[in-house]
Order: structure tokens, then C-alpha cells, then sequence
């Protein structure tokens, strides 16, 4: 699996102020692999009473889908000096508030009792720390996003700290 931090090689002239300060991909963890080579495997019961060959292409063919959707629904968090992305939403930096990471219990009852039900959510079951940062654009609704992070005091420091 490719590594969860990654940065965009920087240009030889001036930083440009779409270079990544912070960026992570939540790939699926081993285990989510594993249950996708079970689930494509019952692809060969259903079809070996049939043949076993298309048993085996049914598994093929399985497994290439639910992998294809797997990848295409990976989501990625990036910081630059201007922005924050996360998945498909992106904010200006400037109306991000207060930013914290949370972990084990905490991180759980983020996700549950202490959410809110108008907050911007991107989270992964098999990424257990979570990162909230609060949103302070007037016009925006949105009280804050939360997001799985396998490293979430990389991310609070890189939307902390300030472009200079």
C-alpha cells in the first residue's frame, strides 16, 4: 500500500501556494483487503456448481470491482497555505477556528455522542483517531468538519501553523 504522507515535489522557483503542506490518502487498511478477497471468494460457491472456472472468474471479477471502488472512494486530506481539502469539500484556511485531534475514547465519542448532526464528516471505520477543526465562516452553516487521520497531530500542526 502506498504511504499515507506524501508530499508534492516543490517547485524550483517560489513556493506556489498550492503546495502541499500536509497531505494523506485513507487507504484501506489490511484488513478491509482481506474481507474483499472472502467476499469475491463466495463468488466461486455461487458459481461452482456451474463450473469452477466461472467460479473463479466470478471471484476475478468481483474482486477487481469492489478494489476499483475501494481506491476511487480513498479520500484525501490536504493542507496548503491557502487551503484545506478533505475528500471532496475544500475551505479557505483563513475561516478555519480552532483545530484538535482526538484519539481512542475520545475519538469515539467524537464520532458519536458529541456529534453534531450538521458537521461535515469524512470518516473511515478502520482510521480510529479524528481531527476536528471548527469552521468560523459566518455564511457557512457547517459548525465544524471531522475526519479520520492516521496521523492527526501532523494535521493540527499544519493547520495551526500559519502561512507566513
Amino acid at each position: 500500500m502506498p504511504d499515507s504522507r506524501s508530499s508534492a515535489p516543490s517547485p524550483a522557483n517560489n513556493v506556489s501556494p498550492a503546495t502541499p503542506v500536509y497531505r494523506e490518502k485513507l487507504w484501506p487498511a489490511l484488513w478491509i483487503w482481506v474481507v474483499v478477497a472472502g467476499i469475491s471468494g463466495a463468488g466461486i460457491l455461487v458459481f461452482a456448481p456451474i463450473s469452477f472456472g466461472a467460479g473463479l472468474t466470478a471471484a476475478a471479477v468481483l474482486f477487481v470491482i469492489m478494489a476499483v471502488l475501494l481506491i476511487l472512494s480513498t479520500p484525501l486530506i490536504e493542507v496548503t497555505d491557502r487551503t484545506f481539502t478533505v475528500g471532496r469539500a475544500t475551505i479557505e484556511r483563513q475561516f478555519i477556528g480552532e483545530v484538535a485531534a482526538f484519539r481512542d475514547g475520545e475519538a469515539t465519542a467524537e464520532r458519536g455522542v458529541r456529534l453534531n448532526a450538521v458537521a461535515y464528516l469524512c470518516i473511515r471505520g478502520w482510521v480510529s483517531p479524528v481531527v476536528r477543526a471548527t469552521i468560523t465562516d459566518p455564511s457557512d452553516s457547517t459548525p465544524y468538519w471531522l475526519t479520520s487521520s492516521r496521523h492527526p497531530e501532523d494535521l493540527v500542526a499544519a493547520l495551526t501553523t500559519r502561512p507566513e
